[in-house]
């Protein structure tokens, strides 16, 4: 089992960033194999939509939230060999250049390391604010793969689509990891799923333990995600999984490990990432909670 962990970056753990450094250099001494981010680029006051999508409210776990951009480079710059990803960033809302350049600093400052994970989000409010239309949000994230694959592969790089539009440019500045780092999909829903199997290098589901653990979700969605991506003539075992593991308050860390050791033995899946903004407070405690979470899992 590979076990990786979120970066301080929500709740109370982000006022405590200015120790992202010494956080990323402690779990990677005790053995992580990655480190993470999210996005959430504000929490509306009064949303039409709520967290994932459900209901009209978000947790107030989500107001604070720092910059997951800023997060990875520390971290990418005071470690040498955690993985280091996103799970995920809501990629649509950002110009495709600068998003190249930002994830392509990223990946040279850590040696190739970057897993950038992308997801469409759920908040019509942040894609307000970034002035663009809720409603195409799935296509938005089509184009946008279309143009990091060529910004990091060709120079000079242009794309032209619909709704996204790169000028042809000088691009030699390329990423570490060739040909491009792999596109990680957050997906639940069928199109997202498709998305993974015709476009994706690993899908980024999620659980929360103890309250939702769907196994027998995972197991079907993963199912569908190999038949489509046969019928695409990819190779399913080409597409990694990282599961995703949200921790409700007052979870004991052994509980955890349990749902995690349970969870490989019946889906398979050997790598997670465990977020514990809704389980703890201090930046403190987030490490000592990966360190104790480490030894458990190891000890089977």
């Amino acid at each position: 089992m590979k076990i990786g962990f979120a970066l301080p970056q929500f709740h109370h753990q982000a006022y405590g960033i200015a120790r992202t450094a010494e956080f990323a250099r402690e779990v990677e001494r005790a053995g992580a194999a990655s480190l993470w981010v999210g996005d959430r680029n504000l929490a509306a006051v009064r949303p039409r939509i709520g967290y994932g999508g459900q209901g009209t409210t978000i947790p107030a776990e989500l107001n604070p939230a720092a910059d997951p951009f800023v997060l990875l480079g520390i971290a990418a710059g005071a470690t040498e060999r955690v993985l280091l990803g996103s799970h995920v960033l809501v990629a649509p809302l950002y110009p495709p250049v600068q998003l190249a350049r930002a994830l392509t600093s990223i990946d040279l400052v850590s040696g190739g390391r970057l897993l950038p994970g992308f997801g469409v989000g759920w908040s019509p409010e942040e894609y307000q604010a970034a002035g663009l239309d809720f409603g195409t949000r799935g296509a938005r994230m089509n184009e946008l793969l279309d143009a990091l694959e060529a910004v990091w592969t060709t120079d000079p790089a242009e794309y032209h689509g619909k709704l996204l539009s790169v000028p042809l440019h000088h691009a030699p500045l390329k990423p570490a990891r060739r040909p491009r780092p792999p596109f990680y999909l957050g997906a639940l829903s069928e199109r997202a799923l498709r998305r993974v199997a015709e476009r994706g290098d690993g899908w980024l589901p999620l659980c929360t333990v103890p309250s939702w653990v769907d196994t027998d979700g995972l197991v079907a969605h993963r199912a569908l995600i190999d038949r489509w991506a046969r019928e695409a003539d990819r190779d399913p075992s080409a597409i990694d999984t990282v599961l995703r593991v949200n921790i409700d308050a007052g979870t004991a860390p052994g509980r955890v490990a349990d749902a995690i050791r349970t969870v490989h033995e019946r889906t398979g899946i050997d790598h997670v990432m465990v977020d514990t903004t809704y389980a703890v407070e201090s930046v403190d405690e987030a490490m000592e909670h990966a360190v104790e979470m480490i030894g458990l899992v190891a000890r089977g």
